[in-house]
């Protein structure tokens, strides 16, 4: 919930009016550095944020961007005013005096629209963190420029005072993205190829007939980098200087191998998946309210057309479709039988939520082994594979997605107070 205070975060004041730098000023209200881009970032960046103490982080920043944007505003229109009735003051923008009747508008200094291409939102807290303090410095050069170029008392006031918050924003996100305690380089839950990630290609080749001389210091040697000479030099010059580049290929894996693994995989995930068509019905029978049981209904109906897609799987390798064993799917629904032998103990809500739970930890179990399959079918180089394991992939993690919903508004149902008669 946002609240408006008519006063401004910084008291503008402007001595000396110039309609071509409330030009420039446009630059930090509808540029890509400007305050509404930030203001939108970080609390977008907040509203995907599932960490509750940097989500607070976000939105405090956020909403302080906002107060920015009206001082920056308020600044631009005081510079702008002329336009409205002088003539050579609007032909310093006519856009703005004609179009925009020497008021502001959501353009930059060049009078292009703002866009949300402007916004840096990954979903990952670490590397929007440091898509933030990137943006809070660019902020800071954009005004420190426009310090630069007004005589204006006033002007230079409210600026030195939006230029020092860009600072102080710098501070909280990077203490914010220290306090995580990610290593600088651990971007993503994927490792990089070892080896690979430490080699520093000289792919601007100088020095003599080559132009300009080649640069060494802290970002190509020492520590764990390993020098790559360009490989447009002949291999005589590579032995003075360095090793040459070498070409990086998928490793060799035995594909024997491999197809072995994925077929173990599908007959695994063959005879979970015909395990749980017996069981759904019996947990949507189970389930008290009617969007759970849809749920339990509709899952049931997607099970059944991925037991199919797994036999697909199998004729496009020529192989019977024959199941394996899988106990761990066989532990999950005995767990779930034993809920349903509970539910009569409890109220509806907290029925379906020990439903639900058993329920998601079945998906949970099923995406994993989708994407162990899937990722084999990848590396044999098997897109037909890939295509039906993946779809049944989406199916299990749309499943759990909707299941987690129900279950908050089953939450909700819960909290709320008895009625008083």
């Amino acid at each position: 919930m946002y609240h408006h205070i008519k006063k401004l975060m910084f008291t503008v004041r402007v001595d000396e009016p110039d309609p071509r730098f409330g030009n420039m000023l446009l630059e930090q209200f509808g540029g890509a550095n400007g305050e509404l881009a930030a203001a939108m970032q970080y609390s977008i960046q907040g509203l995907n944020c599932e960490d509750p103490e940097r989500k607070d982080l976000l939105m405090d920043i956020g909403t302080e961007e906002l107060s920015h944007l009206e001082v920056v505003g308020s600044l631009a229109r005081m510079h702008l005013k002329p336009s409205k009735f002088d003539r050579e003051a609007a032909e310093a923008d006519p856009l703005i005096a004609i179009a925009g009747g020497g008021g502001v508008s959501l353009f930059n200094s060049q009078g292009n629209p703002w866009t949300a291409d402007y916004l840096k939102i990954t979903g990952e807290l670490d590397v929007d963190l440091r898509s933030n303090i990137a943006a809070e410095a660019r902020a800071k050069i954009v005004y420190e420029r426009l310090i630069n170029f007004t005589d204006d008392a006033g002007t230079k006031d409210a600026l030195q005072f939006l230029m020092t918050r860009e600072i102080t924003h710098m501070k909280a996100f990077s203490a914010a993205l220290e306090s995580m305690k990610k290593p600088t380089f651990s971007i993503g839950r994927l490792p990089p190829t070892p080896g690979l990630v430490d080699q520093y290609f000289n792919d601007s080749t100088g020095s003599g007939d080559y132009g300009e001389f080649d640069a060494r210091g802290p970002w190509n040697e020492g520590g764990d980098w390993e020098y790559m000479t360009s490989p447009v030099i002949s291999e005589e010059s590579a032995a003075e200087d360095g090793a040459m580049v070498r070409v990086e290929t998928t490793p060799d894996v035995a594909d024997a191998a491999l197809q072995a693994l994925l077929v173990d995989q599908l007959k695994d995930i063959l005879h979970a998946e015909k395990q749980l068509v017996k069981a759904l019905p019996k947990l949507a029978s189970a389930a008290r309210a009617m969007q759970v049981r849809d749920l339990f209904e509709r899952h049931l109906a997607e099970t059944e057309q991925q037991v199919e897609r797994l036999e697909s799987c199998f004729a496009l390798l020529d192989i019977k479709a024959q199941a394996k064993p899988c106990k761990g799917m066989a532990g999950l629904i005995e767990e779930g039988q034993e809920v349903i032998g509970e539910a009569g103990e409890k109220d509806d809500a907290s029925a379906d939520l020990a439903l639900i739970g058993a329920a998601q930890r079945v998906e949970n179990y099923e995406i994993s082994a989708y994407k162990t399959a899937r990722n084999l079918a990848q590396q044999l180089r098997l897109p037909p594979l890939v295509a039906l394991l993946a779809a049944s992939l989406s199916e299990e993690e749309n499943a759990d997605q909707l299941l987690a919903q129900a279950a908050q508004s089953l939450m909700s149902v819960a909290k709320m107070p008895a009625a008083i008669n």
